[in-house]
């Protein structure tokens, strides 16, 4: 599962708005705003963590490490 603090990095990677993400993956902007300030894993429904992990994977980015070991981001 991915972090909040992935998502940002993620998203800052790309150059997205949180409105261009919220386009790409099909969840509000106010939800992907919501999940981004926490650092850990968001406090949401599996589903819309997915729809958003798609959504920054196809556009390049690979997530790596977890929770207790060196969480990031890197473009493909």
């Amino acid at each position: 599962m991915i972090l909040g603090l992935q998502i940002r990095a993620a998203r800052a990677a790309l150059g997205w708005s949180a409105q261009e993400l919220s386009e790409k993956s099909g969840i509000s902007w106010r939800t992907i705003m919501r999940m981004e300030q926490e650092d850990g894993i968001p406090a949401s429904r599996v589903n819309t963590v997915v729809q958003i992990q798609t959504a920054l994977e196809s556009a390049g980015i690979e997530f790596i490490g977890s929770l207790g070991n060196q969480p990031g981001v890197r473009l493909k």
